[in-house]
């Protein structure tokens, strides 16, 4: 459980440097019983890290590569106050998700061996026609025209680089070190946090549950498309709230995660690092190691959810006491220094040039969900080129 705890809390720390070295020492064994647990620990594991992971994101500003969205309306919410109903809404999102795992996952897993070749085809038209959604929700359409492609560019070069990680700078400097150089400039601080927060009823989860349900399958199966592109469809879909997004985010994640499982299974497909790393254990997925999987999917999702609640509450005593200017100029250093072992030279390049791409689209008044152009427009270009 604490690596767990480990991958999901230090941003840069993924569950796909796990994997991997799970799957190097696996090689000394031959045990298939081995195996299985190690099968299990990953799948553990990897729903864990969906949960935990947007701890960092919110109280710190510190996103990865699933929850650079949940820093914009979790940011906001950390600054009236409500930094754990933020987190707590995206482990609400994520329980929702594992509960949507283990109830769809059968149909569609039979859905997706029949129109896999057809959802492929049509994916690319889906989210053009989703980025032109998006800039047309704006009341300055032209701004967010400029948003969108200006990040778009940006992620396509940054992507064709051969950079280690390429992400980890591109995502921390737009939604991450932008954000808290915004902050350290308004000299902003942290008011009392405030712990008593309501149990969301099952009526307030329909919004974002209809856009994870509708958008989640095509993320969860298909190359380049991750939780932040699901969750930017389902947002078109659902049109949630800022508070409700984070629910979404939750869902997003975690449904996208287990739907790698399947996908792994149903058309020998991998989508995540997690899906990969199974596959290097068991070759072949079997059904019974599917059923296998969701069991541990499931119950790992009820305790993270639990777990995630009290480290919120953990963050919190910890935050109140310090100065938050201070805090997040320690928090871009780390991130610095993160990035720069992980990526190079070149990688903390991308992160400054990232930082100050997305402090000049911040000042352009347009929802900063535009700046997801940097994962969308380069999923486009890969689908049509």
């Amino acid at each position: 459980m604490y690596s767990r705890v480990f991958t999901g809390l230090f941003p840069g720390i993924h569950i796909n440097l796990v994997g991997t070295f799970l799957v190097t020492l696996s090689s000394s064994f031959s045990n298939h019983s081995f195996m299985i647990y190690l099968v299990v620990f990953i799948s553990s594991l990897a729903i864990a890290h969906t949960f935990i992971d947007f701890i960092p994101s919110i109280f710190l500003g510190c996103p990865d590569t699933d929850t650079e969205l949940a820093v914009l309306p979790g940011h906001e919410m950390l600054k009236q106050g409500k930094g754990h109903e933020a987190v707590m809404r995206t482990a609400y999102g994520g329980l929702s998700g594992v509960i949507l795992l283990v109830l769809l996952f059968l149909p569609l897993s039979f859905l997706l061996s029949k129109t896999y070749p057809t959802i492929q085809k049509v994916i690319p038209y889906i989210l053009i026609l989703v980025c032109i959604i998006m800039i047309f929700s704006e009341k300055n359409k032209l701004q967010a025209f400029l948003v969108m492609i200006m990040t778009g560019v940006l992620g396509y070069l940054v992507l064709d680089l051969n950079l280690k990680e390429p992400l980890l700078p591109l995502l921390s400097g737009l939604f991450g070190s932008s954000m808290l150089l915004l902050s350290i400039k308004q000299k902003t601080k942290i008011p009392k946090q405030k712990t008593n927060f309501k149990k969301i009823k099952l009526k307030n989860m329909m919004r974002p549950l209809s856009g994870a349900i509708i958008a989640s399958p095509f993320c969860g199966f298909l190359p380049g498309l991750g939780g932040g592109q699901a969750a930017v469809i389902g947002n078109q879909i659902s049109r949630t709230n800022e508070k409700d997004f984070l629910i979404l985010l939750g869902i997003v994640n975690v449904f996208v995660m287990g739907l790698s499982f399947v996908s792994l299974y149903s058309i020998s497909r991998t989508r995540t690092g997690a899906a990969a790393a199974v596959q290097s254990l068991l070759g072949q997925v079997t059904f019974q190691s599917l059923i296998l999987i969701i069991i541990v999917c499931l119950i790992s999702g009820i305790i993270s959810f639990f777990l995630t609640k009290k480290l919120s509450i953990l963050f919190i005593k910890y935050i109140e006491k310090i100065d938050y200017n201070k805090l997040s100029k320690w928090t871009i250093l780390f991130l610095s220094v993160l990035i720069l072992i992980i990526s190079g030279i070149l990688g903390l390049f991308v992160f400054g040039i990232s930082t100050l791409v997305g402090l000049y689209c911040i000042q352009l008044n347009v929802k900063k969900t535009q700046m997801m152009g940097c994962l969308l427009i380069p999923t486009i270009l890969l689908y049509l080129l």
